[in-house]
């Protein structure tokens, strides 16, 4: 007779990653070896990139203050000493916004930093 295996969990698991492998393209989808091999290396690129996403936005964050502060005569690394030297405790995210989106308050910091 053979043993029992415990097929209930063996087949969830496998489910769960054929779930996961769901909208993949050919064999990836619907063949467990392949969509396991997918789905794991799926996950490692998206925790490597919740990282990466970090230092993508901040260095996108610093090209924008630096537009902006050589609209008014300054480098980037000029004005952002002069922020920290003056205690305005507005971070990069902050910054880039008026930056962008209010360049009349970018303009009041940069008056009030010089």
């Amino acid at each position: 007779m053979p043993r029992a295996k415990n097929r209930v969990a063996s087949r969830a698991r496998r489910k769960k990653i054929m779930k996961l492998a769901k909208g993949y393209f050919g064999r990836r989808k619907n063949v467990w070896t392949v969509a396991k091999n997918a789905v794991e290396k799926a996950m490692v690129y998206s925790y490597r990139d919740r990282r990466n996403k970090k230092r993508t936005f901040r260095a996108l964050w610093i090209t924008r203050i630096n537009a902006g502060a050589r609209m008014h005569g300054m480098s980037y690394s000029q004005f952002m000493g002069a922020v920290k030297k003056n205690n305005i405790e507005l971070n990069r995210k902050v910054l880039a916004d008026l930056a962008m989106n209010h360049p009349e308050a970018f303009a009041a910091v940069v008056n009030q930093v010089k």
